[in-house]
């Protein structure tokens, strides 16, 4: 009978394949976490630390640095990360040579509310609580909170943070009711009766042509009250 070798050696092969791959996962599940590294992506990197998320590790999953690799559960520690108020994302990973890496994007506060309870709103129109780490410079929000005047709130400071001028000089919203919000600008002594959060690119229009002729007169001054509730005009008042 004639022994067919190529037949054998192929067995011997897959036989050989199979024992390296248990060996390999034997010794990857024995291997235990090397390190943990911590990365914040983006540049709004200011309202939690390194610290605090190991922190928060510890208390809520246990140490992790030497754990063994097989007793991780990467969904349970995304889940833990995300627990935080600061945390709007997190991935979590391992790499081959057994280092935790945590990528984490912390929420964008657009402004700060400051009423019977403090607290900001992130850039998703949602409550975001103060950090102990970082105070945003923020435009303030005051007068009535509600759901509505919140929602109203974001919408405005959404226009607000598209306008390169406007960013950068309203410090504030004051809701003196629902439909009827004030803005307060940083090198200016009168305030802007905005309305509703109705046809503000109208409204913003008619202001930045008010603001560019009365900076040519050197008339801002004079203002107690710029007013643009009213359809396609700019109604002030002198102080």
């Amino acid at each position: 009978m004639r022994v067919n070798w190529n037949y054998i050696k192929l067995a011997f092969l897959s036989v050989s394949v199979v024992a390296l791959y248990g060996f390999a996962d034997a010794r990857s599940k024995k291997r235990t976490v090397s390190d943990i590294s911590i990365k914040f992506l983006g540049d709004n990197n200011l309202y939690l630390t390194e610290d605090a998320v190991n922190k928060l590790l510890i208390q809520n999953y246990g140490p992790v640095k030497n754990r063994p690799k097989e007793q991780l559960v990467l969904n349970t520690i995304e889940e833990v990360i995300l627990s935080d108020d600061m945390v709007k994302n997190a991935q979590v990973y391992l790499t081959v040579n057994g280092e935790l890496i945590s990528k984490i994007v912390q929420r964008k506060p657009i402004g700060r509310v400051e009423g019977i309870s403090k607290f900001y709103l992130d850039d998703l129109g949602k409550r975001m609580p103060l950090s102990k780490h970082h105070s945003a410079r923020v435009p303030i929000i005051t007068g009535e909170i509600t759901g509505k005047t919140l929602e109203d709130a974001y919408v405005i400071l959404n226009y607000i943070n598209e306008d390169d001028f406007l960013r950068k000089n309203v410090i504030g919203i004051h809701i003196e009711s629902e439909g009827k919000y004030q803005l307060r600008f940083r090198m200016e002594n009168f305030v802007v009766n905005l309305g509703g959060v109705d046809n503000l690119n109208e409204k913003f229009k008619n202001f930045m042509a008010f603001y560019a002729k009365a900076t040519k007169d050197n008339s801002l001054e004079n203002y107690a009250i710029v007013s643009l509730e009213f359809s396609n005009q700019v109604v002030c008042t002198k102080i």
